[in-house]
């Protein structure tokens, strides 16, 4: 089961300078996704995972909290400390967090 953490948990361990993928597909990263977020869209986690430090925890986003959960759930399987953003996106957007338009996948 994926651990979750609050928007509040991820803006704290943005500023300690965390590492934050976001696993929607691109258009929806395109569109816009938290500042500084590395794209690997779900249906990619298996392949790339290892593309991910397994000596740090990595935060998934996705738009509201449920792609994130299964690709935690895949990565913490393998080995990786990550957590999942309760409420995704939309829930950063709602608490005033910073989004960045474009396809620049980190």
């Amino acid at each position: 089961m994926a651990v979750e953490v609050s928007i509040d948990q991820l803006k704290q361990a943005r500023q300690e300078g965390a590492i934050v993928v976001d696993v929607r597909n691109d258009d929806e990263y395109a569109a816009g996704h938290v500042s500084g977020a590395q794209s690997l869209p779900l249906p990619e986690v298996e392949a790339r995972m290892h593309e991910l430090p397994k000596d740090q925890t990595v935060f998934l986003v996705c738009q509201g909290g449920g792609r994130s959960g299964k690709a935690a759930d895949l990565l913490g399987a393998a080995g990786y400390d990550v957590r999942s953003v309760a409420g995704g996106t939309s829930a950063w957007l709602e608490a005033g967090g910073e989004t960045t338009p474009g396809t620049d996948r980190g």
